[in-house]
């Protein structure tokens, strides 16, 4: 007969190996992104490219919302401007430092039903034009993800604009000055790894 300490320690392993870690829902994130990606052609997915996962580019930062932000042209990868607010402010510290990343609303996304509460930090970074894509990458949130004033980045999802993988078609949101960090964010999607 099998003791009390025994059952214990199987039951502690089988729940150990049932539970999946960090890195594993990042990978399983970065699956399903690259399975379900609209512009890249499935023999072209294999040339899509991430750092390596890493739990330091998860960060808890400070939202402050901006009352009556007034709408803008947001420049573009094309020749269409898209009308965008700032909709807050994040402050979080990485890398020993402290930034600030505005976070915009889309005046378009915000009257269809699903993405009314939709939100978007597009940024650059020193990665920019070097490890990862030169116009800079994008973060997507909902206002839902904004609990008493404090909310997740999760730079290991952030990801690359469709104008990366297909030029002259898409009229990619180019990230606004105040949105330059000058630190490497060696987390989430790297360039492109095929030659256009």
């Amino acid at each position: 007969m099998k003791s009390i300490l025994t059952i214990i320690l199987l039951l502690f392993v089988q729940a150990s190996i049932g539970q999946k870690t960090y890195k594993d829902s990042i990978i399983q994130y970065r699956e399903d992104y690259v399975q379900k990606h609209e512009v890249i052609k499935e023999a072209d997915k294999k040339y899509m490219a991430f750092f390596p996962v890493n739990q330091d580019y998860r960060v808890r930062a400070q939202f402050e919302h901006t009352e009556n932000s007034a709408w803008f042209l947001m420049e573009t990868s094309g020749t269409m401007k898209k009308m965008y607010r700032v909709y807050g402010v994040l402050t979080f510290t990485l890398q020993g430092e402290t930034h600030t990343l505005n976070v915009y609303q889309s005046q378009s996304l915000m009257q269809t039903a699903e993405y009314k509460n939709h939100l978007f930090i597009p940024f650059t970074d020193a990665t920019s034009g070097k490890e990862s894509y030169a116009m800079g990458r994008y973060y997507d949130l909902t206002m839902e993800d904004i609990v008493n004033n404090k909310v997740v980045i999760d730079f290991n999802k952030v990801y690359n604009p469709y104008c990366a993988y297909v030029s002259g078609i898409y009229n990619c949101p180019i990230p606004p000055k105040e949105n330059n960090l000058t630190i490497a964010i060696k987390a989430g999607e790297k360039a492109n790894g095929k030659e256009h």
